[in-house]
């Protein structure tokens, strides 16, 4: 089982900065998929794992949860963060998100959030999405003619939602913005804190701390919203550890926007570089729902989820190692010539369309008709609204290897 096929291309996945160069990304993963589509990867300050870059056999790796488990390696971090998460889940202070766990863990506690993303609950929530929408469309026709799409709008319209799911006062909204942009940016100098695992811990215990409050705010005092259907939820009649109740809080409170507001900019972005497909979808509003879609493929707001094989198996002829991990790349997978037909162009009407973006098996995205929704509900108002529309300077990538996109999006527009 020692067999180690290396190619110097698939290093880019442990490089914060290739994803801010979509050029760059791109061009190396379209020949990992065509000359090493399962490849080892070892760098610097990075335990080695394989690269997996073909959508078939992510969404097979991804069926077989029980041989690729999420412990003890979820997501792509620098070896001492992966040290300093295992003593702190070790002595029981650690993150320990939904992507942390695998079942029957993951399955208990995934319901308990899972009624409040059902498409009754969905409909419940969209005249406030679609309120929401409005107000910040307005927002754009009163900023104009030029501002920063991302900071004024992107990052703002979801982040309202989610927390208003919540609960959570809007007074709080713009520390829950900073400490998600901290979380996420790690590997970003706008956004991190630090450059160090310690100050990426301080941005957990400060989310923990707001969290702790809030918990015994809504166990004494509960309410008819998320935050209290978690702070008081059970397992097999039990409560949820401290760290459960706080981790499942900090995963619906940050990538229930950021991951959204992704979309929202990255699909902006689309639409400007493919002003033909942007005007196809204002002479069609019909075709709204595959240009989400579309969307959220273009951008995939998660770029990689991480896996550990518990097992020797292989992928794709390749061995893979009992504790040896993969690297899945949903970037990869979305633009893979296999599974999807000219997979570089931006098509509004793409149908079929078996992204990747929310993942695949007992780990789809717990939240994916939401983001579905407010996306939809933000361009269905704003698309009928252009009268003119371009961009205004250069669009800014996060630099990160786990979840983000656009954080300047500079554009110039008139709207009705």
């Amino acid at each position: 089982m020692n067999t180690r096929i290396i190619d110097e291309a698939a290093r880019v996945l442990a490089d914060p900065a290739a994803y801010a160069d979509e050029t760059r990304l791109h061009a190396a993963l379209a020949h990992c998929r065509k000359h090493a589509p399962v490849a080892w990867v070892d760098v610097p300050g990075y335990r080695p794992f394989w690269a997996i870059t073909k959508h078939a056999d992510i969404m097979e790796i991804e069926r077989q949860n029980d041989l690729f488990t999420n412990d003890p390696r979820p997501l792509l971090t620098i070896a001492d963060a992966d040290d300093a998460l295992r003593r702190d889940m070790e002595a029981g202070r650690g993150l320990r998100t939904l992507i942390h766990m695998d079942d029957p863990h993951h399955r208990d506690m995934r319901k308990i959030g899972v009624d409040w993303f059902r498409p009754k609950a969905m409909r419940a929530l969209k005249d406030r999405c679609d309120e929401l929408a409005k107000i910040y469309v307005d927002k754009m026709a009163a900023a104009g003619p030029e501002f920063d799409f991302v900071t004024e709008v992107a990052v703002n319209y979801p982040l309202y939602v989610i927390l208003t799911m919540l609960g959570l006062p809007e007074s709080d909204f713009p520390r829950m913005l900073k400490l998600t942009q901290e979380m996420f940016g790690g590997n970003d100098e706008e956004f991190q804190r630090g450059g160090d695992v310690d100050d990426m811990l301080a941005v957990l215990i400060d989310f923990f701390n707001y969290f702790t409050a809030l918990t015994n705010s809504r166990r004494e005092h509960p309410t008819e919203d998320l935050s209290s259907a978690i702070a008081n939820a059970t397992i097999n009649g039990q409560p949820l550890t401290d760290m459960d109740t706080l981790s499942y809080y900090v995963i619906v409170a940050s990538a229930g926007h950021d991951t959204t507001s992704a979309g929202i900019a990255g699909g902006m972005l689309a639409l400007l570089q493919n002003p033909d497909e942007l005007a196809r979808l204002q002479k069609d509003p019909a075709l709204m729902g595959t240009a989400v879609e579309e969307m959220i493929r273009w951008v995939v707001p998660v770029k990689e989820f991480m896996r550990t094989a518990q097992a020797d198996t292989e992928v794709r002829g390749v061995p893979i190692a009992k504790g040896e991990a993969v690297l899945l790349s949903y970037v990869s997978a979305n633009r893979d010539e296999d599974a999807f037909t000219d997979p570089m162009r931006f098509d509004v009407g793409r149908d079929p369309n078996k992204h990747l973006s929310f993942g695949y098996g007992v780990h789809f995205c717990l939240g994916a008709a939401l983001a579905r929704m407010e996306i939809n509900s933000f361009f269905t108002e704003l698309v009928p609204r252009i009268k003119s529309i371009e961009l205004a300077g250069n669009p800014e990538h996060m630099a990160t290897t786990f979840v983000g996109g656009l954080k300047h999006l500079p554009i110039r527009c008139e709207l009705s």
